[in-house]
């Protein structure tokens, strides 16, 4: 796409979220909501403008930091809520639709906060990819009456790292990220040292350079997934990544060789409905 285009896309992003008058940001600190919390700021200014973390076992506590850090960088009115999905009923079970507990309830969260503070409109990043997959969030956004403005707009995610590097957002080449129960297959009981062991495991790939990385959770088994390019390279940390995985809990470490790709656990799905 040319570049005119893409800034013609922002333009109608700044003039969708000017129409919100007062926003909160459902704000993570990934590429997505680093980008709409930074367009909503150019388009309706600080006063206008209130990013929200939600911090659970789910969200790993770097990326905690690492959100608030930035919003301060950005100069955003920025809070940090407790919330916890697997208090929620249905949700640690791990439904297909389990996406869609996590949003509603996130959304129950910050639609109060935003009505006490006379906020015209909770808004997430959601984007024109999420439409080519299972995002059972994005029913729960509709339900609940949240915007998704970057994909009102259908701004995809190479074209929101574009914008975010011309615009100076160091999220511009970050990773892609996920909440730690995307790593647990459908079905599977979600629990607190599960979770634990992915955020660990995780955290040790990353220091050791991996920056785009999986650990996916197969009750005893790690299927470690990492961009095609660097098989070659965790491989020369065979013996390292086995012995920290074990000591955190695996009892078989596996490479996938198909590499690193998002919703990896959503092909189990395309298969049970024939797809």
């Amino acid at each position: 796409m040319a570049n005119e285009d893409v800034w013609e896309k922002y333009a109608q992003l700044l003039s969708g979220l000017r129409s919100l008058g007062r926003v909160v940001v459902a704000f993570s600190g990934g590429v997505d909501s680093s980008f709409l919390l930074k367009a909503a700021l150019e388009a309706l200014g600080p006063d206008n403008v209130l990013a929200v973390t939600a911090d659970s076992e789910t969200y790993p506590a770097r990326e905690r930091e690492a959100a608030k850090a930035l919003a301060q960088e950005l100069g955003a009115q920025h809070e940090i809520i407790s919330t916890s999905e697997l208090g929620i009923p249905g949700y640690a079970e791990n439904p297909v639709n389990r996406c869609y507990f996590c949003k509603f309830d996130l959304f129950s969260h910050l639609i109060p906060i935003a009505t006490a503070r006379r906020f015209g409109a909770v808004v997430f990043g959601a984007i024109a990819d999420d439409l080519g997959d299972f995002r059972p969030g994005l029913k729960a956004a509709k339900d609940k009456g949240v915007y998704a403005p970057l994909q009102d707009v259908m701004l995809y995610k190479n074209e929101i790292r574009l914008l975010s590097k011309q615009l100076g957002l160091k999220t511009w080449d970050k990773p892609s990220l996920a909440c730690l129960s995307s790593r647990i297959p459908y079905g599977e009981k979600i629990t607190k040292e599960k979770l634990s062991q992915v955020e660990q495991a995780e955290v040790f790939l990353n220091d050791l350079g991996f920056k785009q990385v999986r650990v996916r959770h197969h009750d005893g088994l790690a299927r470690i997934e990492v961009r095609p390019q660097d098989m070659a390279e965790i491989l020369k940390f065979a013996d390292l990544v086995v012995t920290k995985l074990k000591q955190i809990g695996y009892r078989y470490v596996s490479l996938d060789l198909q590499g690193y790709r998002t919703g990896s656990m959503n092909e189990s799905l395309a298969v049970n409905l024939g797809r």
